[in-house]
């Protein structure tokens, strides 16, 4: 278990300036966590170089992309993308002539799946063709990023992947009974650990999550070395989930959204970061709080901890600005609701002994429960009706900030090469944004 470190001063060291090269490993497909960095690096002058995950037939073929997508994914980047698929994962892969994972499963029901068995031994040669395609494109990909990287510059890599859930239709009922069920749909996030289709989910998530941050650093070594020989200098970022303390009455307190299933992968991504600075190579993993996402939706309760930080923009100095999210944040509810109604609901909900019970650093990701359920996922599902619209809501709106503060926090925390992980708690986002605005 990694100790809770949690970065509590703005940096704003910074090696990098116009001509450096930022890369960004992992494909941007909409608005999330990476935009942020992306937002510091364009400021910084950097050169913006991406890569693909490619994209598959109607057979599941994995290919590059044709001339049009890759048009748009550059536009969406605004930087050159090397056009050699990177699909992380193996639950499309296979030996030859063999079953992937995915077609293994492809007869998995709501009924069976509890008791459906998978081959280890087959399962392992699929892991192993994943991880020798994953490894030699990475390679690939490296040689052609190393051609745009002139002498003289520094590199800032950042580690986007994330993931790792298998296609196969009956699992998303599973993950609606696990992440939105409560009363009598209720289901055990424990019953899918111990599953093989969950043992199996949690392999790829390793795959995808994590062990990605390996391929990286071991495939972009020649960049690493060509680039620190001539004086330049090299970090590598990545983004991790661990909790996030956040006021719970006038306190800063950590507190996590449960069941998060990748946590286990999120862990092994800490591990490597760690591995990977103790041999001098400057890697931060940066736990970022809790936000909305197309992603994260299915979690439904991941954004009630984001409301807290409404209080946290007055309590960190803030000024008018500060005022005026509240006020953003007002307008989005209904007639006669008051945000501070909003806000003592949430003070409510994590005074709930059942919702404190969660908060056991050492014991994070801890399973579900059906009190856990029916606190977090009615309390998440009455603060969303009191919107006006359903799909403007002010979690909507604090993910966005959060973004907008996290952006800054860990260009500038890689470039002071503090620690291989660092929690980005809501006061230093706080903080960061009063600064920003203020």
């Amino acid at each position: 278990m990694t100790e809770l470190t949690s970065l509590r001063h703005i940096p704003h060291g910074n090696v990098f300036r116009k001509g450096d090269v930022f890369v960004l490993f992992g494909e941007l497909f909409g608005r999330g966590y990476v935009n942020g960095l992306i937002d510091e690096a364009r400021k910084a002058g950097m050169t913006i170089v991406g890569i693909t995950v490619g994209r598959r037939d109607e057979a599941g073929t994995l290919r590059a992309l044709t001339a049009e997508e890759l048009a748009e994914a550059e536009g969406k980047l605004g930087g050159k993308i090397i056009n050699v698929p990177l699909m992380a994962g193996f639950d499309m892969d296979a030996p030859s002539g063999e079953q992937n994972p995915t077609e293994m499963l492809s007869g998995i029901t709501l009924k069976s799946w509890q008791e459906d068995k998978l081959d280890w031994e087959k399962i392992e040669r699929c892991r192993e063709a994943g991880v020798r395609r994953f490894t030699e494109s990475a390679k690939t990909v490296m040689a052609e990023i190393d051609k745009l990287i002139p002498d003289g510059a520094n590199v800032f890599f950042a580690h986007t992947m994330a993931g790792g859930i298998p296609k196969i239709k009956a699992f998303l009922a599973i993950a609606n009974r696990i992440y939105k069920g409560r009363g009598e749909r209720f289901m055990s996030s424990r019953a899918l650990l111990d599953s093989d289709l969950g043992k199996l989910i949690l392999m790829n998530f390793d795959e995808v999550t994590a062990n990605t941050l390996k391929y990286l650093l071991d495939a972009s070594k020649p960049i690493r070395d060509r680039v620190t020989a001539a004086g330049g200098q090299v970090r590598y970022t990545a983004y991790g989930y661990h909790g996030t303390e956040i006021l719970i009455g006038d306190q800063y307190v950590w507190q996590t959204y449960t069941n998060y299933t990748q946590g286990y992968a999120k862990m092994r991504l800490e591990s490597i970061a760690q591995a990977a600075w103790a041999q001098g190579i400057a890697t931060t993993v940066f736990n970022c709080p809790e936000i909305r996402t197309n992603s994260s939706d299915i979690f439904v309760g991941v954004e009630l901890s984001l409301f807290p930080l409404l209080a946290a923009l007055k309590k960190e100095g803030g000024g008018a600005w500060a005022d005026e999210q509240w006020r953003i944040c007002q307008e989005l509810l209904g007639e006669g609701v008051s945000l501070q109604s909003i806000l003592d609901t949430i003070e409510r909900y994590n005074q709930d002994p059942t919702s404190g019970k969660f908060r056991n650093f050492e014991a994070w990701p801890m399973d579900n429960t059906p009190e856990l359920a029916d606190v977090m996922i009615g309390t998440s599902e009455a603060i969303t009706a009191l919107h006006t619209d359903r799909k403007a809501l002010i979690t909507d709106h604090l993910s966005a900030l959060v973004l907008e503060g996290a952006g800054p926090l860990m260009f500038h925390g890689a470039s002071e090469k503090i620690a291989p992980v660092l929690w980005l708690n809501h006061d230093i986002i706080a903080r960061q944004l009063n600064e920003l605005h203020n």
